[in-house]
């Protein structure tokens, strides 16, 4: 700006130099050599204002380009970031809509409500007025009996109605003679039925197979009438004031479920998990939950038992076995699935010792599960450091310690515990899961494995 000043201020000065030239040419022809060196002085002059306004104006206007650049600059960034809040302001519309449409859905569906509960108080006081209607109905017919019973030492019975009351009696009875006949002929053919059994489980054991055996269909998920195993004579009895198991605490009067100690025949005294239910008590051998405790342990922690009773645990081999050695037993199954669907089945059982590996041999008594274990098989238990003949991939495969066949993967329900999250089929296999009749495995959520005595059925 101080340029063009300067350049403003220089040139009216050389514009009335030149005019004072052209008026001295008139004057003296004398003077001309001296006015050219001057004219060229004042051109140089305007040169070097020209020159300096030039500069001038370049970085004038090197600056104005800078500061428009930066205006775009910014125009862009006002642009952009509208574009964004338009978006935005159109997602809220659409948010604004979806919450307008369910709104009157709620609406709707609470005028539903509304009319369903008026229907219902409605329903409800005429129920309360027949309840009240029958209350008087009774009362009166209370009056009635009461009164009919005052009277009734006043009226002599006649004698038919007398002879009829005594054969009624007599057949009566008869009746209860003949039921007595009947259950003591179903006891002998019960016993009779078990010896038939263990005949054949001895037989099955020394490697004979009986052709009956072998048509039995694991198909059928109908309750079966086929008597449990009966492959121990002895019972278990109570040492040093000590229950032998939960039916014995049950038979003390102890009703609820929860953590008793029990002494087995022959063993040492431990803590185990009693429930109690229909009627029934029943020893928890096996609970899986929510995934808490590991379950892919050793041989020995599967041997003595790991875990807490009132949380995820395995009783533990060798417990189990000094409770069953000496008394029929019933293994039943408690399964439930990531939908809550629920199912059972129960076994008749005879879990061998360490020296078998407690090899276990079931005969399926009931349940609704898709597909049960093998049956009339010895199933051997393995795990990844204790691998049995036959199994050596079985437990590494599938994790955790099992019963397993001649193959691995029929069923698995001390595996990983995985979340409904997994996917994949080989994941799918390291779960806890049962396989169903067609070959598909199911993932399972919780599971119990439970055990009692086959007399404790008569409980209640």
């Amino acid at each position: 700006m101080y340029k063009i000043k300067l350049f403003l201020f220089i040139v009216p000065l050389v514009i009335c130099s030149r005019i004072d030239q052209d008026n001295s040419s008139f004057d003296s022809i004398s003077s001309e050599p001296k006015s050219r060196f001057a004219m060229l002085d004042d051109v140089k002059i305007l040169a070097n204002g020209l020159l300096q306004l030039g500069h001038g104006l370049k970085d004038f206007v090197h600056k104005t380009k800078g500061q428009i650049n930066d205006i775009f600059q910014k125009l862009n960034i006002f642009d952009q970031s509208f574009y964004d809040l338009s978006l935005q302001t159109n997602e809220i519309k659409e948010e604004e809509k979806e919450l307008r449409r369910t709104t009157s859905k709620l609406q709707v569906k609470n005028e539903e409500v509304k009319n369903m509960s008026l229907e219902l108080n409605s329903k409800l006081e005429s129920l309360l007025e027949e309840k009240i209607l029958l209350q008087h109905k009774v009362r009166y017919l209370e009056e009635q009996l009461t009164n009919l019973i005052q009277n009734q030492p006043e009226i002599q019975e006649h004698p038919e109605v007398t002879s009829l009351k005594t054969f009624v009696e007599q057949q009566d009875n008869s009746i209860k003679d003949l039921l007595q006949t009947v259950e003591e002929q179903y006891k002998q053919l019960n016993q009779q039925h078990s010896q038939i059994k263990e005949i054949e489980n001895q037989l099955r054991r020394t490697g004979i197979q009986e052709p009956t055996e072998n048509s039995l269909s694991s198909k059928s998920r109908a309750p079966r009438t086929t008597p449990p195993l009966q492959l121990n004579e002895t019972k278990n009895t109570e040492q040093d004031g000590i229950p032998a198991d939960c039916s014995d605490i049950y038979k003390r009067g102890e009703r609820t479920s929860g953590i008793y100690t029990i002494r087995p025949s022959n063993s040492q005294a431990f803590d185990v998990y009693c429930e109690v239910k229909s009627g029934n008590p029943w020893t928890l051998i096996q609970h899986r939950i929510d995934g808490s405790q590991n379950f892919n342990e050793t041989w020995e922690n599967y041997r003595n038992g790991f875990g807490r009773l009132d949380g995820e645990f395995w009783l533990g081999l060798e417990k189990i076995y000094s409770i069953v050695k000496t008394s029929n037993y019933i293994l039943q199954f408690e399964l439930e699935d990531w939908k809550d669907n629920k199912h059972y089945i129960e076994y008749s059982f005879h879990l061998g010792n360490h020296e078998t590996n407690y090899t276990l041999h079931l005969v399926e008594i009931a349940g609704n599960v898709p597909k049960s274990l093998p049956e009339h098989r010895d199933l051997t238990f393995s795990t990844w450091d204790h691998k049995a003949k036959g199994h050596s991939n079985c437990p590494e495969m599938y994790s955790g310690g099992w019963w397993w066949h001649h193959v691995c993967g029929e069923n698995n329900l001390n595996g990983k515990y995985n979340k409904p999250r997994a996917k994949s089929k080989p994941e799918k296999r390291r779960g806890i899961y049962w396989r169903s009749q067609n070959g598909r495995l199911y993932s399972i959520k919780s599971t119990k494995m439970l055990i009692h005595p086959v007399d404790s059925e008569s409980f209640e």
